[in-house]
């Protein structure tokens, strides 16, 4: 453990084996103080996760007057640049505080031992890094109530131009393949394979990194999938036609926010819609057992057009002190991240993207499957 004080405000950095139970208890208590630090990506419990399955996880914690007010988790590198922790997966991003606290970020970087700081899903209540924020961006989500009735009477009531023709197509499943049902809290590791393999596919499809080719990712959603925590736990949903599992979807809740994740489907049966069934169907059971809000994730996908009920904001950058590491991790990122969101935000570009990064998933598709001459 490292620490740093000046007359009110100390600052200590604990890697993950070192969090004590009274630290991992102020920290819940400072999510459950605001409704922003609800999401399960900012509870201690992802940020162990992340901490047994890769290294430089640390976590620095604010005190003032001796009390633990805030807290920070990160990944550093041995130059100390840092990064949010879990980037790249992570959904939600913060200094996870009590109410009223206000924050140096220079000072709380120099605590920590970090150069800079780099995110990419702020919570846009940051104030004290608003002046590093170089871009901030929608984040939809859907607002739940739970319906007095089954899923038919909840979808015709919550998503009327959706409902016709999902159950429609529910009905045609349920004829070729057999009875839908649905599993809100599905414990069965194999299904969370089967999972993890669709999503692969998808990912080589559509030219994608395929993160479930990390061992690092895989070991944390199995460590998330085996959690119990009341701030965070893995849920496992799955929509079955007779015995068949045809999509799924895997992501951390709290008690009150449930995260959109990873969510996939067999690939033998598109026509039917099972991915938008997916989401649906985990909307109105998530809501039965106490999710008040799904969070979908920053990014423009047509599918969260048609289920948001509003838009939260995200915040995009790099926080920094004067530091030569600093200036130079900058340099480097920050042209990525900027060709990244131009592409992003323009249909006319984003489209040919797209297109490119099919062809090349195809290609490497058939590169797999060619046979090799001898």
């Amino acid at each position: 453990m490292r620490s740093m004080s000046s007359t009110d405000t100390r600052i200590t950095v604990h890697r993950p084996g070192e969090l004590s139970d009274p630290l991992r208890a102020a920290w819940h208590r400072a999510m459950d103080a605001s409704p922003e630090y609800a999401n399960p990506f900012l509870s201690p419990e992802f940020a162990l996760g992340v901490g047994a399955h890769r290294r430089g996880v640390e976590i620095g914690v604010l005190h003032e007057h001796g009390e633990p007010v805030g807290f920070l988790p990160y990944e550093r590198t041995v130059l100390g640049v840092g990064k949010a922790i879990g980037l790249g997966l992570s959904d939600r991003q913060a200094l996870v505080h009590r109410p009223g606290i206000v924050w140096d970020t220079e000072e709380l970087l120099r605590g920590c031992g970090l150069a800079s700081f780099e995110f990419d899903h702020l919570v846009e209540e940051q104030k004290p890094f608003g002046r590093y924020v170089t871009g901030t961006f929608a984040s939809p989500v859907i607002d739940l109530e739970p319906g007095d009735g089954d899923y038919a009477r909840w979808l015709r009531a919550t998503y009327p131009g959706q409902a016709r023709t999902t159950l429609k197509k529910e009905r045609r499943l349920g004829r070729d393949l057999g009875e839908v049902r649905f599993v809100f809290d599905e414990r069965d590791p194999k299904v969370l394979r089967r999972l993890m393999e669709w999503k692969s596919a998808q990912y080589r499809r559509t030219g994608r990194m395929d993160r479930f080719a990390r061992p690092w990712i895989v070991g944390l959603v199995d460590h998330l999938f085996r959690l119990r925590e009341e701030h965070c736990t893995g849920v496992l949903s799955v929509l079955y036609a007779g015995e068949r599992p045809v999509a799924a979807h895997f992501g951390p809740r709290s008690r009150t926010v449930l995260a959109a994740w990873f969510t996939a489907y067999d690939p033998e049966f598109p026509s039917y819609s099972p991915g938008l069934m997916m989401h649906l169907r985990t909307a109105e059971a998530a809501a039965r057992h106490g999710v008040r809000l799904i969070d979908l994730g920053r990014g423009d996908k047509e599918y969260k057009d048609w289920l948001k009920t509003r838009e939260l904001r995200v915040g995009e950058g790099f926080a920094t002190r004067p530091h030569p590491v600093a200036a130079a991790h900058r340099m480097c990122r920050r042209p990525v991240r900027g060709l990244r969101n131009t592409v992003l935000a323009h249909p006319r570009l984003r489209e040919p993207a797209d297109r490119l990064l099919k062809t090349v998933g195809a290609l490497r598709s058939s590169r797999r499957t060619a046979p090799r001459t001898p």
